[in-house]
């Protein structure tokens, strides 16, 4: 063999034995990655939620919403980014799960036997009971039996849940036990749509969860509970099951932090704190004049609040005077937002019944107090000891502040300042506060009215653009962790030098 032919063999032999090796280095892992692995590997943690009041929505200042704010934080602790697929209802969320379309699903959804069977939960952050729904006015049944007596003697098909959710779940097993029972399942409503409809009589009844209702009542009055279906049920975040539990594990620990450090009750006090009182007739008077006089100072609303959500400066304002820019106390506050005398000169308002002066100079008297409320209180509650001050005068706060740590609560969570405002009237408290005497009850349901209009308003909103947000669902949109900026409209003034009524414009 020549040394040509040699040294050819050689080389041959060489890139033979390369391409071997190469082959052998780029052999799949016999141990595939568990979901944790892969999710640190992308950067990515895929959240499945709903599009509502509870788990998610688009708001002034971008995504927000329960589940959004705890998947973001369980995203930062795993040291990704979050991504949110947001689904029409609950049942299209379990075949991404299933099919890894989404890493976990996190949608204020409780347990069902089913769910249990194929996917893991993650502990409890709150409690919710199914309830039957029915129309204020209506006839009412108070248990199961006595609907299936009527349904019986009427053959009405008006029960009608979504198809595939926790609800239609609960009545097949109920259905086991009590075969007349009968309801009809839709796909293309949500728990939303169907609240709706009984509230305007298009069906008798529906079942949705305890806090749907309660969130929903404020848009829908009419809406009331028949009788409860379940008792208090968990409800949890859902992960595929793994022969890796190492996700699993980290959701435990996620939520037992959150839990032992105050932070989950902070954020359940944020979204869910007002929810518990209910007025019926102050709630439909309200949404009369979400449509008779709502449209006309919206403009000003919308230039004047600045920093802050302007359906939180309308809020504000329908609960001082129900938007009646004239409306005057017997104490001489007055306009839009109640101003007296001495705030209006303060914040340079010459004319407290003109509402862009009003609500110009609310606003302005708001940023004040918010400023001087002290850093250690978190953001987001921030603005609710300022209301309190708003209402109730920034040293009666404090006062209530100094009594929470004196009885060995915490001064800086608005859950336990609010529970001690109704003592600054009692005796037994106000003689040893710096600033004495204060209706503390008052202070209490003024901010928790604001809240619930506020959040009334955002729903509204969110009604007249259903369509719109459907066909973005239907488009199977993916919302990445942003913020979203909304534009301000154009500014709305107007001025005089003396406190008259000013003319109606046509």
């Amino acid at each position: 063999m020549t040394k040509f032919h040699s040294h050819f063999q050689y080389k041959r032999w060489l890139v033979v034995l390369c391409i071997l090796i190469g082959l052998t280095a780029c052999q799949p892992d016999t141990k595939p990655l568990s979901d944790l692995e892969q999710i640190q590997q992308r950067g990515v943690l895929r959240v499945g939620t709903l599009n509502n009041q509870i788990s998610y929505f688009i708001g002034t200042d971008g995504p927000t919403g329960l589940d959004y704010e705890l998947a973001q934080r369980f995203a930062k602790e795993l040291g990704v980014k979050l991504e949110i697929k947001p689904a029409y209802h609950s049942s299209g969320l379990f075949p991404a799960l299933k099919n890894h379309e989404v890493d976990m699903i996190a949608a204020g959804i409780s347990h069902t036997p089913e769910r249990l069977k194929h996917f893991n939960v993650g502990p409890a952050y709150y409690y919710a009971s199914q309830q039957v729904v029915y129309r204020k006015g209506t006839w009412r049944p108070r248990n199961l039996k006595q609907l299936i007596e009527k349904q019986s003697s009427e053959n009405k098909e008006n029960f009608v849940v979504v198809k595939g959710s926790e609800f239609d779940q609960t009545l097949q097993n109920l259905a086991k036990d009590n075969p007349k029972l009968t309801w009809e399942t839709v796909e293309n409503n949500d728990t939303n749509d169907l609240l709706k409809k009984v509230s305007t009589g298009d069906i008798d009844f529906t079942v949705v969860d305890s806090i749907s209702l309660s969130i929903n009542q404020r848009l829908h009055p009419r809406l009331a509970t028949a009788f409860e279906l379940t008792e208090d049920q968990p409800i949890s975040w859902y992960i595929r099951k793994s022969d890796n539990d190492s996700l699993y594990a980290m959701m435990l620990e996620f939520f037992g932090n959150m839990n032992q450090s105050g932070k989950l009750a902070r954020l359940e006090e944020k979204y869910f704190g007002h929810i518990q009182s209910f007025d019926y007739v102050d709630t439909r008077a309200f949404i009369r004049s979400l449509d008779s006089k709502l449209p006309k100072y919206k403009k000003l609303f919308q230039t004047y609040s600045k920093e802050f959500d302007w359906r939180l400066i309308a809020a504000l304002s329908y609960q001082e005077s129900h938007w009646n820019p004239y409306a005057t106390s017997p104490t001489g506050v007055r306009g839009m937002m109640m101003l007296t005398q001495s705030t209006a000169k303060m914040v340079n308002v010459k004319n407290r019944l003109i509402p862009a002066q009003s609500i110009q100079g609310g606003v302005t008297y708001l940023r004040g107090i918010v400023k001087r409320i002290p850093d250690s209180i978190p953001e987001h509650e921030k603005i609710w000891f300022a209301l309190a001050s708003y209402n109730l005068g920034f040293g009666h706060v404090m006062d209530a502040r100094r009594l929470t740590k004196a009885q060995k609560a915490n001064p800086d969570s608005w859950t336990d300042v609010k529970a001690r405002l109704p003592k600054l009237q009692l005796p037994g408290y106000y003689r040893y506060t710096r600033y004495g005497y204060a209706r503390g009850s008052e202070a209490k349901n003024y901010v928790e009215n604001i809240r619930r209009y506020y959040q009334t308003i955002i729903g509204y909103e969110a009604q007249e653009k259903q369509e719109i947000r459907n066909d973005n669902l239907d488009a199977d949109f993916t919302v990445i962790d942003a913020p979203v900026s909304s534009a301000v409209s154009a500014a709305v003034s107007t001025a005089t030098n003396t406190e008259q009524p000013a003319a109606e414009s046509k």
